[in-house]
């Protein structure tokens, strides 16, 4: 849940899909997992749900200056006020991600600093996850947020990050108490790989589109995102790659398996389908397919030439991709691939 936040356009694709394993794990239905019984802090679904889906943007260990949109605490002291249910605020944020636009904002200050958050085609029953989760428990905040809200604000917006803790008492500090508490499948693995490496292209270009703009971003991914990606391979000590039957750079090209997946995923998304990443394990060696999918920003830079992508974008586009298929998508399509192997 990406609220009020500016995606960049190169990256943004990057946007996962939930996973599973062979088992079918996955984290997009996790409505469906645990339909019954009481949940705690470390095994409530919207906990994975929202750190697989709104920390790449909304992370609460990212400093102030340089984050590129606020913590999810502030999201919840936006949304929660003394008098409204869990229904109430789970559908008020549901209203806006929906369908994002300014009017609908509660949050003016972030969308002037951090511009509009894009269409994304979210579902619904994920936000309510994620909103009852938060409803329900303190979530992780930075350090430095109650102060700044509160000057920030000038005393109008109550701090508000209520709830109770992994040991089932009210607003105790959690921690990382989730990642300690259960062991790790192998597509959850795959999945931690994706989402830092994504996180630390994202953290980047991101970045550079705020400051610079679409087109130095452009110029950035041309030069860094292999070497930022390389370098996550490398302390992850795993084969990190992101593949394409239409690929921008040569080098991405997916492999007879990798289109395979590819055209699994494409057909599930045209059918109206559910989809779900690949796992599986061959000699000891553990293989990890997630989708990526596009978003409305990502059009700036694979929409279609002079209708979705300016001019400029396209001329430095050509003359550093001179074999370029990546373009010519629309919303929620399959971009691409991520094809992740490590060692089981």
């Amino acid at each position: 849940m990406k609220i009020y936040t500016i995606i960049p356009v190169a990256i943004l694709m990057l946007v996962l899909a939930s996973c599973q394993d062979t088992k079918k794990n996955d984290y997009s239905n996790q409505s469906e997992v645990k339909k019954t019984g009481t949940y705690t802090a470390t095994n409530h679904p919207g906990k994975k749900l929202m750190e697989a889906k709104c920390y790449l943007c909304h992370n609460p260990t990212a400093d102030h200056d340089n984050r590129i949109a606020p913590p999810m605490v502030a999201v919840k002291s936006h949304y929660k006020t003394d008098d409204i249910t869990k229904e109430e605020f789970a559908n008020a944020i549901w209203h806006f991600v929906e369908k994002p636009t300014k009017e609908k904002s509660k949050m003016r200050g972030a969308v002037r600093r951090f511009n509009l958050m894009p269409y994304q085609p979210f579902e619904k029953a994920d936000i309510k996850q994620i909103s009852d989760y938060m409803y329900d428990f303190k979530i992780d905040e930075p350090e430095w947020f109650k102060d700044h809200i509160e000057e920030e604000s000038k005393g109008k917006l109550q701090y508000r990050n209520d709830g109770k803790d992994v040991d089932g008492t009210d607003n105790v500090d959690t921690g990382n108490a989730y990642a300690k508490a259960e062991s790790k499948t192998h597509t959850e693995i795959g999945m931690e790989y994706a989402f830092s490496t994504k996180k630390e292209l994202g953290k980047n270009l991101m970045g550079t589109i705020q400051k610079k703009g679409t087109l130095e971003a452009v110029k950035f991914c041309n030069k860094q995102a292999y070497p930022i990606t390389d370098s996550m391979a490398v302390a992850q000590n795993a084969s990190i790659r992101r593949v394409s039957d239409k690929p921008r750079n040569v080098e991405n090209q997916a492999n007879a398996k990798e289109l395979g997946i590819i055209e699994k995923f494409k057909k599930a998304i045209a059918n109206n389908e559910k989809y779900e990443p690949v796992t599986t394990i061959e000699d000891g060696t553990v293989k990890f397919y997630a989708p990526i999918t596009t978003n409305s920003m990502c059009l700036q830079c694979h929409g279609s030439p002079k209708k979705d992508i300016k001019t400029e974008v396209l001329t430095a586009l050509t003359n550093l991709y001179p074999e370029d298929k990546a373009t010519g998508y629309g919303v929620n399509e399959i971009r691409g691939i991520w094809s992740i192997t490590y060692k089981q």
